[in-house]
């Protein structure tokens, strides 16, 4: 659009130099005001366009040893430890193992609930492993993102090996700009690696009946260089790949607690910390940081 357009022959119509001069200028101001809505109007498009293609996504994960911490009695709980924990990284999810809800040792609370709020995560979801000393124990998403399509998946474990149960639980995220991904939380075998070996398949099968990206996180009670992380790692990328150890706190010696990501292209892992909290837990927590990539 010229100038020239804009003022068109009306100055025909204005015979004395100070209406011409006065019209001119109004017509001017009128062009200039337009042209720089319709530059900074393109210029927001451009940044929102751009805000959408790098948002970040923040994952915490922790074993919370049912906000027991490791130096007081069976007794104590610290349900503000592990809640301070949380908002001192402000993550978008957070996976949680080992926690009690309405559980004698604990006091009969919902840790679940009680950290959601306390940590002001709008969304939570408690996935439940086994029945323990009168009420459930598992493991839990906190969310600051509406969740949806949660559900809590058995694991398969040899039943020659009497092994404590163990679930995958999973949720729907759907985060402010429209990115939606599956999020999941999981705490794998103990003891027997050829029961891990079983669970780490059955999360790769889940993984891909997915359409959506799917980030996982927990405790693996495997170290990167066992078989069953070696199976993980041909579905999952882990933000981490000299990864620090993350148990027991106090000179800690073996990575064991991980967040991990598939399909590898949709995130760039941006951080990865194993956090110095050596209090709340008898598990290091870990955080990371990943890019939404454009696909």
């Amino acid at each position: 659009m010229s100038l020239r357009y804009v003022l068109g022959d009306m100055f025909l119509f204005y015979p004395f130099p100070i209406i011409k001069f006065t019209v001119m200028m109004y017509l001017i101001t009128n062009f200039l005001t337009l042209l720089g809505a319709f530059l900074i109007g393109g210029m927001e498009e451009g940044a929102d366009t751009v805000s959408k293609r790098n948002e970040k996504l923040t994952v915490l994960c922790y074993n919370i040893h049912h906000a027991n911490p490791p130096s007081k009695g069976a007794g104590f709980i610290d349900m503000d430890a592990i809640a301070n924990v949380i908002t001192d990284h402000d993550p978008d999810v957070v996976a949680l193992q080992e926690v009690d809800v309405n559980i004698n040792r604990s006091g009969n609370i919902d840790q679940a609930r009680i950290l959601a709020e306390k940590s002001g995560m709008k969304y939570y979801y408690f996935g439940k492993a086994i029945d323990h000393d009168g009420g459930d124990y598992g493991v839990a998403i906190l969310s600051k993102h509406e969740l949806s399509g949660m559900e809590t998946i058995k694991l398969p474990a040899d039943p020659e090996t009497k092994s404590e149960p163990r679930v995958l639980a999973v949720a729907t995220v759907e985060m402010a700009n429209g990115f939606r991904f599956v999020f999941g939380t999981t705490h794998l075998e103990v003891r027997h690696e050829s029961n891990r070996l079983m669970q780490v398949a059955a999360i790769q099968r889940y993984a891909e009946s997915l359409t959506l990206p799917f980030v996982i996180a927990g405790d693996f009670n495997a170290k990167p260089e066992s078989e069953s992380i070696k199976a993980l790692d041909k579905t999952f990328q882990r933000t981490c790949e000299d990864c620090a150890p993350t148990i027991p706190v106090i000179n800690p010696t073996r990575a064991i607690d991980f967040i991990a990501f598939t399909p590898a292209d949709y995130f760039k892992v941006l951080r990865h910390e194993v956090v110095d909290e050596t209090y709340a837990s008898d598990h290091l927590p870990v955080y990371a940081e990943l890019e939404v990539l454009p696909q």
